[in-house]
């Protein structure tokens, strides 16, 4: 109990404070083939491209205990592109959407027609097109585009930032926002359970107080003696909490583990599922929609190439091929301790494209969620580090365990020497 304790002189808080364990981000990217005939209403055809890899590093920082038994922190995450790893560099070119244009569109659907009209107005000048062929990096971290001044002219507070545009521009050498944490030091069962996340108890992104409850853990350990269920963790990058289901048992490098996989109602619609109505407005199940905390952007994200999601999500585009072995993410806990000891989390990442009347730019695209890109983010604990926790955490309780087994075999004998000699003394 005291090892897995959050307490500076435990065994795990080192590994806690500057996880250890080698993470890495693998991004692949679905490449439009068919962009013009998109245009004109026919289905997309989509080439994998990737996998983009970059070395992940985590550390806390701003660490401070409290007297209520919680602990504040911030955890950055710096990320390194490893050429060796990756099928492909960061300098090559990739037709996708044009994220903002195409999110803007359906943003403005709504809107009055002489709004449309601007825009489409400024989207010519602007040479602006459905489609764009850009660098990964751009993509990944970046690029200037003269469309963000446009559109906060035409719609002030539409897209609420300036500069740089790029899906993970917010990912590198940042925090995942203040998490307070029990430190389990009065309670074990409550140990790296959040208490709150940038001061909220709860978020207020969804439609019910369910939908926005924090609960579990931030995703990096949980309570020790786990029973064969199910765990929960509270996700920044997906806006929500999320639970997992027990799976099966099993060991990896000899260290006995509980994987948790993910049940097919975690991007369930409020139809298929009703505790998923607080995420909805909902379309097809699978999906989840989040455009709520992505600045009301047409978003959504799902398991890669919608794996566990309805079939007509697959059907509408060519070129996925849902598997449980490449898409399906999991968990392998230690379950004595809580610790991880092999994981891969995957995400895949949607924009809902369409024909908007007004904006000539969208031409006769026929309403289809449109896979952007899918990544994992996997590590496993190895090296020194998996052979002090085997010592410490396991090896060495199977050995008192034995022992304590071996003494009451050695006592019995003993015992019942005993009894014989008071009887015959009787």
């Amino acid at each position: 109990l005291q090892n897995v304790r959050i307490d500076p002189s435990s065994i795990s808080f080192q590994m806690w404070k500057d996880i250890p364990v080698p993470f890495y981000l693998s991004v692949h990217f679905f490449e439009v083939l068919n962009p013009k005939q998109v245009l004109q209403g026919e289905k997309p055809v989509l080439s994998q491209r990737g996998p983009y890899v970059y070395r992940e590093y985590r550390n806390k920082t701003n660490i401070t205990f409290h007297d209520n038994d919680t602990v504040s922190y911030l955890e950055y995450r710096k990320l390194f592109f490893q050429p060796d790893l990756s099928n492909g560099t960061e300098d090559e070119y990739i037709v996708v959407p044009n994220i903002l244009m195409m999110g803007a569109a359906v943003m403005m659907e709504k809107l009055p027609n002489v709004v449309k009209i601007l825009l489409s107005g400024a989207l010519a000048g602007l040479k602006q097109e459905a489609f764009m062929n850009r660098t990964v990096g751009e993509i990944m971290w970046g690029y200037e585009d003269p469309l963000i001044d446009a559109i906060n002219m035409i719609v002030p507070g539409l897209i609420p930032f300036k500069g740089k545009f790029g899906l993970f521009i917010d990912f590198n050498n940042s925090n995942s926002g203040l998490f307070t944490v029990n430190t389990g030091m009065k309670d074990i069962s409550q140990v790296h359970m959040v208490d709150s996340w940038n001061g909220l108890k709860k978020v207020n992104y969804w439609r019910s107080s369910q939908c926005n409850m924090i609960n579990g853990t931030s995703g990096e350990m949980w309570p020790p003696f786990m029973s064969p269920t199910s765990l929960e963790f509270y996700s920044p990058d997906a806006c929500r909490s999320m639970t997992l289901v027990y799976e099966q048992s099993g060991k990896f490098k000899g260290v006995p583990t509980y994987r948790f996989v993910a049940p097919k109602t975690l991007f369930a619609n409020g139809t298929d599922y009703p505790p998923n109505e607080g995420f909805c407005p909902c379309m097809q199940s699978g999906i989840q929609n989040v455009s709520t905390c992505r600045l009301n952007a047409p978003m959504f994200i799902s398991h890669p190439h919608f794996y566990n999601a309805d079939p007509s999500l697959v059907a509408a585009v060519e070129g996925l091929h849902p598997s449980k072995d490449q898409h399906g993410l999991f968990l392998d806990v230690h379950p004595m301790t809580g610790i991880p000891m092999n994981c891969s989390i995957k995400l895949q990442l949607n924009l809902y494209i369409k024909q908007v009347s007004g904006i000539i730019q969208t031409g006769k695209i026929k309403p289809v969620v449109l896979p952007l890109l899918w990544f994992a983010e996997s590590g496993s604990i190895e090296g020194s580090v998996l052979k002090q926790f085997y010592t410490n955490l396991v090896l060495l309780p199977s050995v008192l365990d034995y022992l304590q087994y071996a003494l009451l075999g050695l006592s019995l004998p003993l015992i019942i020497s005993a009894a014989v000699l008071l009887a015959m003394r009787k």
